[in-house]
């Protein structure tokens, strides 16, 4: 699904291993399900107590995904699998190979394991925000620290947390998620959510996930997540326009790049849309009520916008769901995690000759000398989708 993000933690444990790497020395894996961001409620001026209940919850349910797993050969060959099923485990391992041989990737043991799961959503996950500023609430649990959004196995118990956290004035979003990283933990089995995909965005989101293992960064959720998207775009593009994947003549090729193409035009809309919001909210003469009156201007303003300058333009992708909300800072939050800069992460690729390996060095050479990652890409060109 081109629009669902697909959360992950946004701190490693102290002694994991740096900035890049797997680092696995710590023991209390057993109740991390880091990628969902798991916690107790922390908004941006207050920290909570970690609720070992909700933990236990989380440990129980990773438990139940670890424990359901099953060899891809032996899901592939079990004559009970049916032959969609077995096709889509087929090419969910030969894109993990071409990932390991031909990109370089750290793939772990990630994806070479498969859970069918008894429900179509993995989990729920909710977000929220500050209404007057892109500052996001964020949430705090063992090891992995604060994230700024929550996973929920349970949709009653999602949506009261929702109720709370807008009767406290917040914006919220609450979406489904269908997959998620571990980022090199546990042996994340392939899920019975993500093969329901079609082939591109099936390879696409095990490639996004499988960035997470080669390279992931403490405290910079943006440039993970933006990292991640480019990686699994460009990563989808080099396995289906090779002979591994059908060749550059191949309807999943076109495809492919089309939806990449799609995106990077969605990022430049989205990073326009920041910038004039964040300049908005930059006004200290401003009451909050101003600040929020303007901003709902700004964005039916940009909606308009999308609407008749960027939707027609799209190839492959429609972003539907971006359309269905009434717009807030939470869903902008969640939306610019993974959509930002992604046309310098193009750019970037193109000057390392198009080799993802190459392009891919250059963040990991610098990561433990640079605050910021995005420091490594060409400077940011205008953003395309600010509107008059």
């Amino acid at each position: 699904m081109p629009e669902e993000v697909r959360p992950q933690a946004d701190d490693r444990p102290p002694d994991s291993g740096g900035r890049g790497g797997r680092g696995r020395r710590w023991g209390a894996r057993i109740l991390v399900v880091a990628a969902l961001g798991l916690a107790s409620v922390a908004a941006t001026t207050l920290a909570t107590g970690c609720s070992p209940g909700y933990v236990l919850r989380a440990g129980w349910e990773e438990a139940k995904i670890l424990n359901g797993r099953r060899s891809l050969p032996e899901v592939i060959l079990d004559p009970a699998t049916d032959a969609e099923t077995r096709a889509k485990l087929t090419l969910a391992y030969e894109a993990r190979e071409f990932a390991r041989d031909s990109l370089l990737l750290d793939v772990g043991d990630s994806y070479t394991t498969y859970t069918k799961l008894d429900r179509d959503t993995l989990a729920m996950v909710l977000s929220a925000a500050k209404p007057d500023s892109l500052a996001p609430v964020t949430w705090w649990f063992p090891i992995v620290g604060h994230v700024p959004y929550r996973g929920f196995f349970d949709l009653a118990e999602a949506e009261r947390e929702q109720v709370k956290l807008e009767a406290r004035g917040f914006d919220t979003y609450l979406r489904p998620t269908a997959a998620f990283s571990t980022l090199g933990w546990f042996s994340d089995p392939l899920l019975s959510t993500i093969v329901r995909y079609d082939e591109v965005e099936l390879v696409a989101t095990i490639m996004h996930e499988l960035s997470h293992n080669h390279l992931f960064v403490a405290g910079q959720v943006r440039f993970n997540e933006s990292f991640a998207t480019w990686v699994g775009r460009s990563a989808a593009i080099a396995f289906f326009c090779s002979p591994a994947g059908g060749g550059p003549e191949s309807a999943l090729c076109a495809q492919a790049r089309d939806r990449w193409e799609d995106m990077m035009l969605y990022s430049r809309y989205i990073d326009g849309l920041v910038a004039e919001l964040e300049e908005h909210y930059a006004d200290e003469s401003a009451t909050t009520e101003a600040k929020i009156a303007g901003r709902d201007e700004v964005f039916l303003r940009h909606r308009e916008h999308f609407r008749r300058e960027i939707r027609p333009r799209l190839r492959s992708l429609t972003f539907a769901r971006y359309g269905e909300e009434p717009p807030n800072n939470a869903i902008l939050l969640s939306r610019m995690r993974y959509y930002h800069r992604l046309p310098d992460f193009d750019r970037h690729l193109a000057l390392h000759g198009g080799s993802l390996p190459r392009a891919l060095a250059t963040f990991e050479a610098a990561a433990d000398a640079l605050d910021d990652l995005f420091e490594v890409l060409p400077a940011s060109e205008l953003p395309a989708g600010r509107c008059p």
